[in-house]
């Protein structure tokens, strides 16, 4: 209760807190008082806002992240994506938009942070924003990189394992491996099944094409060896489980492996079964799962 209270007590003297613009992209700069480290927040996939929100589906959890962040002293940046919430007039037609563009964005907010906070910030991305991290981790300098909940394997492999798990009938998933291994080799696909349109739609193509030829453990892979790199994993992930942090952490010889027991995809401790695993999504007051928060600021602080 009382660190808790000391938690809010910090967040609320805050000192620089509010929105911050960047190349038509607006965030949310959190810097508590003496903050000793930075972090750039980067979301996942589709239309997901600064506090790690869509349209329909509030779960609050980058918003509950960087608050936990400043309770241990450290500041944070969550942005709204290019194209959503407050930087929605910043957005590309559909078709013009490529996995680049966040990598690009990413890499501009980690270089304005440096500006902000005097020091090269800490690049922390979730779900496919873990890709984006690594990306701009080539691009900008960073203090170090923090993977989490992010894919091991290329994307037509988790695409393929998810519509599995949610029992894609099996004419549909093995057309969604054929056009996913078309769009990988760089050729769109003009007959898409209705059911499939939503993933595969001719305007979104482009973007997977940009996307799906990418091995995020190859690309981590490639990064300086002397970039500090902190996987995180829950034990309960529907999404990206497990075993693709092992993945991700085993292709970086040095890098921290962090495995939270009884993490869900949205940072919450929730059981296995899926049921009840996606029932946390609609409860956004939910706390974060324990031991994240802690295994973070831990990592954070031992950085040089």
């Amino acid at each position: 209760m009382l660190r808790a209270l000391a938690a809010a007590l910090l967040i609320a003297g805050a000192a620089g807190a509010g929105e911050r613009q960047v190349d038509g992209l607006s965030g949310t700069w959190l810097a508590p008082d003496g903050a000793r480290a930075a972090v750039v927040i980067l979301p996942g996939s589709g239309p997901t806002d600064r506090d790690g929100n869509q349209p329909g589906l509030r779960t609050d959890a980058l918003k509950r992240l960087a608050e936990a962040l400043a309770g241990h002293g450290i500041a944070s940046l969550r942005a709204d994506k290019r194209g959503v919430g407050a930087s929605a007039a910043a957005a590309p037609a559909e078709a013009d938009l490529r996995l680049g563009t966040y990598v690009a964005d990413a890499a501009a907010w980690a270089r304005a942070v440096a500006d902000w906070h005097g020091a090269p910030p800490v690049l922390l991305g979730h779900s496919e924003g873990a890709l984006v991290a690594t990306l701009a981790a080539g691009q900008a300098p960073v203090a170090g990189l923090v993977l989490l909940a992010g894919a091991g394997h290329p994307a037509d492999v988790l695409i393929a394992r998810q519509l599995a798990e949610a029992g894609l009938p099996a004419d549909l998933a093995a057309a969604s491996a054929r056009i996913a291994a078309a769009l990988k080799s760089g050729q769109p696909v003009a007959d898409v099944p209705a059911v499939l349109m939503p993933l595969y739609r001719p305007s979104v193509q482009p973007y997977m094409m940009s996307w799906l030829p990418l091995d995020p453990a190859a690309e981590l892979a490639r990064l300086p060896a002397a970039l500090p790199v902190l996987v995180v994993g829950g034990t309960t992930d529907l999404q990206t489980g497990a075993d693709e942090a092992r993945v991700l952490a085993a292709a970086r010889p040095g890098a921290e492996l962090a495995l939270i027991g009884g993490m869900n995809h949205i940072l919450r401790r929730a059981p296995a079964d899926r049921a009840a695993n996606l029932a946390t999504y609609a409860q956004p007051d939910l706390p974060l799962a324990p031991g994240l928060a802690e295994t973070l600021a831990r990592f954070i602080a031992a950085l040089p």
